[in-house]
């Protein structure tokens, strides 16, 4: 493993107390290892989420195309996000192995392959085998970039650079979603499925020329009973459950507000374009300022103090997207985007925090609910959506959003951790 930890050899010749003191210190925002790290994480949210939710604004015409309904269609988004959760455990023992960097570059590379053939797709169903294997394959990335981040950056940058990451995410989502749908409307869905797929291929080059290696991960072999242990003391923590269910929300209550929202506004009163949709979706950007933002001011002010606010925008947002004017639906769908993309920031950076023992461990734990909730809330709102249309799926989101105010109200009481 020594290209993935240069300190791995003298590890092999020093004591423990020794091999401390040796340590390279950790990355500090404003050095050139910090601005190469951030850059790399950057690229590869940006890529993860262009690629994973660029099919989004493309359910309409997968609906219309393959007479689906908006629930089936659904799953291209549903299926990639459900075997990707399923996959980010197995992902993260396997990093603890082979090292967080060669795992994070595989999936890149494999993902932008599988979004490949999935543009040249026959038949639905194929389509969703290939959106399936596309899910375990890109789940190298999510499931070890928090705990990459946790163990190469120092506490005090940390947010900063958690926030970066999911700026990259949140640019990734609104560029795919754009560009797809722009694509899609003069082309046609094959097109843009390609489109994404070569920006998955230019994006792998990018992280795996920019991304340092490693200067403290360790490897560890696998030991159910270590696991066992670790996760028993994740679930003992006042915090950690709390956070895990908090990101099953919040993801959920996102992805199910935009899977819908492309049915809605190309029908009556809105009456939208494709191309026009993708706007819309550009509001993405909102989440690009706010992750990194809001990451920075959870670092000041505390992250129990923030996260109830950005789930309050979240729940403000939602009820203006009950409006028939495009004008206030499209500020409610910037104010939800900000209080989600922030909430995420500043939860997913906390369980780095918390997780003191199986940071890995955590990592995925936090982020199979994270897609869990994409995929099973983004699936029951779109049966809201066949019983109660816009106000059904509203109507679901608001009950999930009160769910998550309550959790993040216990969370301002929770006894913090040195350093968190």
């Amino acid at each position: 493993m020594s290209a993935e930890s240069p300190s791995s050899c003298l590890r092999s010749v020093v004591s423990p107390s020794s091999a401390s003191s040796l340590s390279p210190a950790k990355l500090h925002a404003g050095t050139a290892e910090f601005r190469a790290t951030a850059w790399a994480m950057f690229v590869g949210g940006y890529c993860t989420f262009a690629m994973l939710y660029g099919a989004q604004p493309l359910m309409p015409l997968f609906s219309q195309d393959f007479a689906l309904s908006p629930a089936a269609s659904s799953g291209v988004v549903s299926l990639a996000t459900g075997s990707l959760a399923l996959s980010l455990i197995p992902a993260g023992l396997l990093a603890d192995r082979l090292g967080r960097r060669p795992l994070m570059n595989a999936a890149l590379a494999l993902g932008a392959l599988l979004m490949l053939l999935s543009a040249l797709a026959d038949s639905f169903q194929h389509l969703l085998w290939l959106r399936a294997a596309f899910g375990v394959a890109l789940a190298g990335l999510p499931a070890v970039a928090m705990a990459y981040l946790s163990e190469e950056v120092d506490a005090k940058s940390l947010g900063h650079s958690m926030g970066l990451y999911i700026a990259g995410n949140a640019l990734g989502g609104m560029s795919g979603r754009f560009i797809a749908s722009l694509l899609a409307d003069h082309f046609g869905w094959r097109w843009a499925l390609l489109t994404l797929a070569l920006l998955g291929v230019l994006g792998a080059w990018l992280f795996w020329r920019n991304l340092p290696p490693s200067r403290h991960f360790q490897p560890r072999r696998h030991d159910l009973g270590r696991m066992w242990r670790e996760a028993k003391a994740l679930f003992g923590d006042a915090g950690l459950p709390w956070l895990f269910v908090s990101a099953f929300l919040l993801s959920g209550c996102f992805v199910s507000l935009y899977n819908y929202l492309g049915f809605r506004l190309l029908a009556p009163p809105f009456n939208m374009s494709q191309s026009l949709l993708g706007l819309v979706f550009s509001l993405y950007i909102v989440g690009v300022w706010s992750s990194a933002w809001v990451g920075k001011l959870s670092d000041r002010l505390g992250r129990r103090n923030v996260l109830w606010l950005m789930v309050l925008a979240m729940l403000l947002g939602l009820a203006l997207t009950l409006s028939d004017r495009v004008v206030l639906l499209v500020a409610g769908i910037a104010l939800f985007t900000f209080g989600f993309f922030a909430g995420h920031s500043v939860a997913s950076s906390w369980v780095g925090l918390r997780a003191r023992q199986g940071r890995a461990l955590a990592s995925a734990i936090y982020l199979s609910a994270y897609y869990l909730g994409s995929s099973l809330l983004g699936s029951l709102s779109g049966l809201m959506w066949g019983r109660g249309g816009w106000n059904g799926v509203a109507g679901v989101l608001a009950l999930c959003l009160t769910a998550m105010l309550a959790i993040s109200l216990g969370l301002r009481r929770l006894q913090p951790l040195p350093q968190s």
